[in-house]
């Protein structure tokens, strides 16, 4: 068999669509819609099965959006297309994105039974005016049960998502949040710094709300990282942290350039060293499926250089890092000039490196996109 390949299948639909957000979503659907879309997802599969033959799929991952909107019938039929059409390996990784307010016990009950191991629960805030401001459908009260009956239902992979920060949020609420969802003891937990996405309402609005300054967020962020650490989270990339043994598998395939497919609206795909995406329209893509239409948004091939560049990149946000044995072999590059940068950074305490292998400290990963520029510029000079 060939390499491992993850799957990750777009969900667009959303009961209503977050006031940051900036994935392609809408709002929820009426049911004509959402049939017409599982079947267009559902010749999708079928039509790329044939290219994983020689593979296994590892990894299954159900994103959006909010996957639970389409209804628990489409899921479970997917998923089990996915076990009869693809190769997909026993033990495998099969997460579901979902969001309080759109799951109950009983319906996770159900798509635990049909096979999905892990939830992704996007919880975000544990503050009630924090969570209206984002425009998200949930309260803090209906967060904390839809993990409990998350557990209930048997679900013993819960991955929690939370944001930092938001507007008028202070680091002692910042550390009461990440504390109580510690206390729940999901076996991951994603802190994302707040984004001002450009056409969001929260962007258009932004001249209306206080947001914490630079050194506000950098403390945040350090105090994820500290309060997590302390409470057995181990920290595995710059904005997740996951106790022993649940980093998120299918999410670590796109920080190692490991091979993944993706399908729905602007889903991406790295595979067979191409990169390709599908249109970012609903419309465009089920009838591009269903009638023979054109879906490709755009794809590339990658040449060694861009490889190497994104080698570096992107293992530079893993507390893994990069090897300059590994950077060698694999691109038959120099390592040097991008060692000397590093050690410009570790003089600073933004670095460190331990025999071939450099990582960026937690004070470097909030200058993360400064120092990865730098690597790259160094490396550039030195070719």
């Amino acid at each position: 068999m060939g390499q491992a390949v993850g799957l990750y299948l777009h969900i667009p639909f959303c009961q209503k669509k977050c006031d940051y957000c900036d994935f392609y979503s809408m709002p929820d659907g009426d049911e004509r819609a959402k049939q017409t879309y599982a079947k267009a997802l559902a010749v999708h599969l079928t039509e790329t099965a044939p290219t994983l033959a020689r593979h296994t799929v590892d990894t299954v991952y159900f994103g959006g959006g909010t996957p639970p909107v389409l209804g628990f019938k489409p899921l479970q039929a997917l998923l089990d297309l996915i076990r009869r059409r693809l190769p997909l390996a026993a033990g495998a990784e099969i997460t579901l994105e979902a969001n309080p307010g759109t799951v109950d016990g009983k319906l996770l009950a159900k798509l635990r039974r049909a096979g999905f191991n892990r939830l992704s629960l996007g919880v975000q805030s544990l503050d009630d005016d924090a969570l209206a401001l984002l425009g998200r459908v949930h309260n803090a009260r209906q967060a904390r049960a839809a993990f409990e009956e998350a557990r209930a239902a048997g679900f013993d992979n819960i991955g929690v998502d939370l944001l930092y920060g938001l507007p008028g949020q202070t680091t002692q609420e910042w550390r009461a949040t990440l504390l109580e969802a510690a206390a729940w003891e999901p076996e991951h937990i994603s802190c994302y710094g707040l984004k001002l996405e450009e056409g969001t309402p929260l962007w258009r609005d932004r001249a209306d709300y206080a947001f914490p300054d630079d050194d506000t967020q950098a403390d945040q962020y350090l105090a994820a990282v500290s309060i997590l650490e302390e409470n057995g989270y181990h920290q595995y990339e710059i904005s997740n942290f996951a106790k022993a043994g649940h980093v998120s598998r299918h999410n670590l395939k796109y920080w190692t350039l490991a091979p993944y497919i993706g399908l729905g609206p602007s889903a991406c795909s790295d595979f067979g060293g191409r990169r390709w995406s599908y249109v970012r329209d609903f419309t465009g893509y089920v009838r591009g499926v269903l009638d023979g239409g054109d879906i490709l948004h755009e794809m590339e091939d990658l040449p060694i250089e861009a490889r190497a560049a994104e080698y570096l990149m992107l293992r530079l946000r893993t507390t893994d890092g990069i090897s300059g044995n590994e950077y060698v072999r694999l691109y038959k590059q120099n390592f040097e000039p991008i060692e000397r940068a590093l050690e410009v950074q570790a003089a600073r305490g933004l670095a460190r490196g331990e025999g071939d292998r450099w990582r960026l400290t937690p004070q470097g990963f909030l200058l993360s996109n400064r120092i990865i520029a730098d690597v790259l510029d160094a490396r550039a000079e030195g070719m």
